[in-house]
This record gives structure tokens, sequence and C-alpha cells, in this order.
């Protein structure tokens, strides 16, 4: 599941603790209902079509669904496209000159 108004990507702490992932932070989070919560979190690999990044990762309710949070979008150059409900390829931005002015 993709969700572009969550941060960071959220994974079930069963399933990274048995990819062998162990917490070395703590994040605070902010819920859509406005609630503040802390959740362990570590940078973990992640692979999407072949493509392979270190993202950060949250580790979620042993019940929940896993999802992509936008740092990791990013991470991709990748966006969802809500006709086809895939992930599609985006260029990603580089603001500011590469030159200095003459």
């Amino acid at each position: 599941m993709v969700d572009t108004g969550a941060t960071y990507a959220w994974i079930p702490r069963p399933i990274l603790e048995e990819l062998g992932y162990r917490p070395s932070f703590k994040q605070r989070l902010r819920l859509a209902n406005g609630n503040i919560i802390v959740r362990d979190g570590c940078e973990a690999v992640v692979e999407i079509n072949g493509a392979r990044r270190t993202t950060v990762v949250i580790f979620g309710d042993p019940d929940s669904e896993a999802l992509l949070g936008a740092v990791t979008l990013e991470q991709f150059s990748l966006a969802p496209d809500p006709v086809t409900k895939r992930l599609i390829p985006v260029e990603a931005l580089l603001m500011g000159s590469l030159s200095r002015p003459s």
C-alpha cells in the first residue's frame, strides 16, 4: 500500500525482525487524528521493481498493513498513478544552479 500522507515506510514489526532488523532510533509520528505516537525505527534495504535503496522504516503494529511513505517514494523517484493504481517513474528534482554566474 502507498500513503503519500505518511512520511516514512511502515512495516509490521514481525516482518522487520524476521528479516534481521532491529530498532536503532525512536521516531515521533503524528496520526491523522492529531495524536502523537512514538515508534521504533531503523534504516532498511527496500527493493521496488528491481531497484534497491536504503530508507527509513518504522516498526509497525504486528497486525497492521505495510505501506510506503513519501520519503521512500521520493528516494525511488516514484509516484502513485491514481488511474492505473500503480507506481510510475517520475523525474527527480534538483532545484538551483549547477554553475556559478560569471
